[in-house]
C-alpha cells in the first residue's frame, strides 16, 4: 500500500482511439491500463515524473460481466493487474504468479470471448 501512495485510480468509460491505436488492440478487449513508468525502471537521479496513473474501463468490464459479482472479481482482478505493471511486472510474470495464488485466483483479466458482442 506504501509503495501505491504515487499512483491514482480512475475509472473511465472506455480507452481513448489513440490508446486503442497505439497498443494495436479491438474497441472492448482493453479492460484496464497503467499509464507511467514502472518502480524498477525508475532511478533516484531521473528527471521527477508524473504520477501513475491505473484507467479501469467500465464499459469493456460491464460488457463481459453478467452478474454483480462477476463485475466485482474482474476489477479486482484489472486492478491487481494494473498494479504489477506499476511494480515492473509484464503478462508473462503475472500469468506465471498466479499458480501460486490461493484458490487458482486469476490476476490476469479475462479479455472478451470471441463472437461476444455488447
Amino acid at each position: 500500500g506504501r509503495k501505491l501512495e504515487n499512483v491514482e485510480v480512475i475509472v473511465e468509460d472506455e480507452p481513448s482511439e489513440k490508446v486503442l491505436r497505439e497498443l494495436g488492440v479491438g474497441r472492448g478487449s482493453l479492460l484496464g491500463l497503467y499509464h507511467g513508468v514502472p518502480l524498477k525502471r525508475k532511478s533516484i537521479w531521473a528527471a521527477p515524473t508524473l504520477p501513475g496513473r491505473i484507467s479501469i474501463y467500465r464499459i469493456p468490464i460491464l460488457a463481459l460481466s453478467a452478474t454483480r459479482e462477476e463485475i466485482r472479481r474482474r476489477i479486482r482482478a484489472v486492478v491487481i493487474h494494473e498494479i504489477g505493471h506499476h511494480f515492473g511486472l509484464s503478462d508473462r510474470d503475472m500469468a506465471s504468479l498466479e499458480s501460486e495464488l490461493p484458490g487458482g485466483e486469476k490476476v490476469s483479466p479475462p479479455t472478451r470471448r470471441r463472437g461476444r458482442e455488447r
